[in-house]
């Protein structure tokens, strides 16, 4: 969620042109690709900022520096320049396990995805696999297919494909929904996701890394989806499909392999993990933090607590509320000043331009010393009526934020212990929220995985979330001298 956000729920359509994430074997795997064109040029010269500010922003210093420089090392074997500033690497400043790139040379990866690698030649794969869906000009060929469809449409479509129906309503409320869940992407196919895994195999050969890295990191992200899981009390190890922006990693892994079979090369362990030392690890505080079910905002002081058996998901301008029985989000739009106003706006905003949508009745009430106003509106879909829930609260800084959830008709309460959870934070409790940062450690003599672990700053899960952030199976041990990540309380 935006450090101070006066946002409206609005489209960022423009971005559906160009957007390529994943982190798909597809014929015709060009040797040589054609070189960047004017037109892909301006292209992601246009959409740049829309994507820096939908996710998170640009970092700067040491890190962003490293990952630029092995991005355009990566980037530049692909064909599409002839020299590394042909090439604009990003480091993003978001919690969420992402990677993706535009027509124009623009390559991007999340600082957390960053931390779940363990060595440069896996950053180098990941940033590879992007270049390729961009050589092998996927985001055109997808683009052509859906024809109509933004970039919140074709999410929007498979959320409303499953909760909703395929109505119009359904598609204009799942673009609200996941607007800034920084889950938003273009899917690609399964033939183009290994297709571009095998142009980064090349790639990576190319530049004199150990392609197996594809294969390797893969797998850590498979392993981050299945714990995940598991601390979100989902059934499943993958992400919802409607929200997933790497599609079934776990699968891909063995092909990854197979491609790499016979090749070596230099992995660069222990550089890429010295200049990842201290790198923010989750959540920064001043996009907010999600502690299990609670979200805490340091810089706007409000928390809430997410419902039983739901997870959260913090993204650049709102942050996500998932379950079996309802989604929803917690956002902000403009404020006169008017709480009824504000909330048929969020209503009006949620409906769009193909159908009116507007409470039954709106109530007004307080919610621990917040004024606040909430209203319900129940919608026919194609799988049933579903009830369209605004809840909104004025706080002192003049700024109105909201929550809009989606249920099944008569089922909304279970969102109720969420809406009264509201509440705004002293300036004590925010000065305690401190960020998560990795620190890189040399296993001495007698270091187990369970004695790091326990050093981890979790209260929960210390020994899986070790193993998964450093690539250990359950049966791999440490020995002397090795370099380990382990996530610790810093400012």
């Amino acid at each position: 969620m935006p450090r101070i956000s006066k946002v409206a729920l609005g489209s960022t359509a423009a971005l559906s042109l160009a957007l390529t994430s994943c982190m798909g074997a597809g014929a015709n795997i060009p040797s040589a690709s054609t070189p960047i064109t004017q037109a892909e040029a301006r292209t992601g010269a246009e959409a740049h900022p829309q994507l820096l500010a939908e996710f998170g922003g640009a970092m700067s210093g040491p890190h962003a520096q490293y990952v630029e420089q092995v991005g355009r090392n990566i980037a530049v074997r692909s064909g599409l320049g002839n020299a590394q500033s042909d090439f604009t690497v990003t480091l993003l400043n978001s919690s969420v396990n992402n990677a993706f790139a535009i027509p124009g040379g623009y390559i991007y990866t999340t600082r957390q995805l960053v931390t779940l690698m363990n060595n440069e030649a896996e950053l180098a794969g990941v940033l590879g696999h992007e270049v390729g869906h961009v050589a092998a000009r996927h985001s055109q060929r997808r683009q052509a297919e859906a024809q109509q469809n933004t970039l919140f449409g074709v999410a929007g479509a498979i959320l409303s494909g499953i909760f909703l129906g395929d109505s119009g309503i359904g598609q204009q409320l799942s673009r609200g929904f996941l607007q800034g869940s920084q889950l938003l992407t273009l899917r690609f196919s399964r033939s183009q996701e290994l297709q571009a895994d095998e142009l980064g195999i090349q790639y990576l050969t190319r530049a004199g890394y150990d392609p197996h890295a594809m294969a390797t990191v893969l797998q850590s992200l498979a392993a981050q989806n299945a714990l995940d899981a598991s601390l979100q009390g989902r059934g499943d190890a993958r992400v919802p499909e409607w929200a997933s922006t790497h599609p079934d990693p776990a699968s891909r892994v063995q092909a990854a392999m197979r491609r790499a079979a016979g090749t070596t090369g230099v992995t660069n362990r222990d550089t890429f993990l010295t200049r990842i030392d201290g790198l923010v690890y989750g959540d920064d505080p001043k996009q907010g933090i999600i502690e299990g079910r609670q979200f805490i905002h340091p810089e706007l002081r409000l928390s809430f607590t997410a419902p039983q058996g739901f997870y959260m998901v913090n993204g650049t301008r709102a942050v996500s509320i998932n379950g079996q029985s309802g989604q929803g989000q917690l956002s902000t739009a403009p404020y006169d000043g008017n709480l009824s106003n504000y909330v048929h706006r969020v209503f009006r905003a949620l409906g769009g331009n193909r159908q009116t949508l507007a409470p039954a009745a709106l109530q007004q009430t307080t919610v621990n010393g917040l004024p606040a106003a909430y209203g319900t509106a129940r919608v026919n879909s194609g799988n049933g009526q579903v009830d369209v829930v605004v809840f909104a609260y004025e706080f002192s800084n003049g700024q109105a934020y909201h929550f809009a959830t989606l249920s099944q008709a008569g089922r909304s309460g279970v969102f109720t212990p969420m809406f009264n959870s509201m509440r705004r934070i002293s300036r004590a409790e925010a000065n305690r929220v401190v960020p998560r940062r990795i620190d890189v450690v040399t296993v001495r003599s007698g270091d187990t995985v369970s004695s790091l672990a326990n050093r981890m700053a979790y209260d929960t899960a210390r020994e899986q979330r070790f193993r998964v952030l450093n690539g250990l199976g359950s049966r791999d041990t440490l020995r002397a001298g090795q370099k380990v990540k382990i996530v610790v309380r810093g400012s």
